[in-house]
């Protein structure tokens, strides 16, 4: 929307926390999966954020930018499972490194933050509204 760049920057932090949202459920479905190969283990998910200028003419006004979403480079933990249909020789199974607890503070936090970002356009929006009910 053109002179209300509001808009433009928490549309942004939405879209990024929807990122942000969609990798913690990723990370929380596969926490308890396992394989009989540490090649093939679930990699915990992370967006990567930085900074999006939202008008080239006022640099201090930013949005957020989603630069994409990295695998965790953490060694899968090894677990002693010989009954396990899917152990290997040695009757070992291979589980991500994945915190359930970290991961639902930072599902808290993306929440959080995304109920934030919907209130700042539903401030932006009413006040654009006064705005155009001033002449009346």
């Amino acid at each position: 929307m053109a002179g209300l760049p509001i808009f433009d920057v928490a549309g942004s932090a939405l879209a990024a926390q929807s990122v942000r949202l969609n990798t913690v459920a990723s990370n929380l479905a596969n926490a308890n999966n396992v394989s009989g190969d540490p090649t093939t283990v679930y990699r915990p998910l992370e967006p990567v954020f930085s900074t999006l200028p939202v008008d080239p003419a006022n640099p201090t006004l930013a949005g957020v930018q989603v630069n994409g979403v990295e695998q965790g480079n953490a060694p899968p933990i090894k677990r002693y499972e010989p009954g396990n249909p899917l152990a290997d020789s040695q009757g070992y199974v291979y589980a991500p490194d994945i915190d359930p607890v970290a991961q639902m503070a930072n599902m808290i936090s993306a929440s959080r933050a995304y109920q934030a970002d919907v209130e700042v356009l539903n401030t932006a929006k009413d006040l654009a509204l006064a705005t155009l009910g001033l002449g009346r």
